[in-house]
């Protein structure tokens, strides 16, 4: 690091990395906690609170919070672009500022109540969008996102800068159906520049989105092997 700045990564670490999990799927349960478990590692989970049953659906996700990892917020609904659908109705081109509002504090207030011992988490934009309206009423809702939580986790083509980063729609890395050798390729040329890595799952051998159970077991395998320059935090 240059100009005078503190070094930000734990003593020793030449940059950081952080396993997010998108969408509470099953697998993130069944296979990646072990997983993580294993290799003495910690990652974010971001769940959708959404319908009559949100206490049961946060039920499990409780003990996940107990033993170190984070639950974040993905919206109460998961709205994303109307682009993605046959129709123009629940979509985000078609949703206010207002609407966001309630998304999102509704979401962490049903977190909070559900897993009270987080003192506070982080954001996930769903399907990585982060506006409202279309044309020339389009809005960026991230300044939302800033009101009711510390960080929020995009989208992007680079890991992040500990002294530029925007923590309200940090960059991430999307690796469904990559190899385990190419994630370890996004983590060491963000250790190379010093940056922060931030990889998004979705299903571990579970649905579209998907990672395989080994790579994904053979990235963390790598974490825990490099753990003393690499922090996975």
């Amino acid at each position: 690091m240059t100009g005078g700045h503190p070094h930000p990564w734990r003593e020793g670490c030449v940059g950081a990395v952080s396993l997010t999990f998108d969408d509470g799927m099953p697998s993130q349960l069944d296979r990646a906690l072990p997983i993580l478990a294993e290799n003495g590692l910690h990652g974010t989970f971001y769940v959708n609170p959404k319908g009559p049953d949100w206490r049961g659906l946060l039920a499990p996700w409780k003990a996940v919070a107990d033993v170190g990892h984070e639950v974040g917020n993905h919206t109460v609904n998961h709205p994303c672009s109307c682009a993605f659908k046959e129709t123009r109705t629940d979509c985000l081109e078609k949703m206010t500022l207002e609407d966001m509002e309630w998304e999102i504090g509704e979401g962490r207030r049903r977190i909070t109540e559900a897993i009270p011992g987080q003192a506070d988490f982080t954001f996930c934009y769903p399907c990585y969008h982060a506006h409202v309206g279309e044309g020339p009423g389009r809005r960026s809702y991230v300044p939302v996102v800033a009101r009711h939580h510390m960080a929020g986790r995009g989208k992007g083509d680079f890991a992040n800068h500990p002294l530029t980063a925007d923590l309200h729609h940090l960059y991430s890395f999307p690796v469904e159906r990559q190899a385990q050798s190419g994630m370890i390729g996004l983590v060491e040329e963000a250790m190379s520049r010093g940056q922060w890595a931030v990889l998004t799952f979705h299903g571990i051998s579970e649905g579209h989105l998907s990672v395989t159970e080994a790579d994904f077991s053979g990235l963390c395998a790598y974490l825990r092997a490099h753990r003393d320059r690499i922090w996975t935090a």
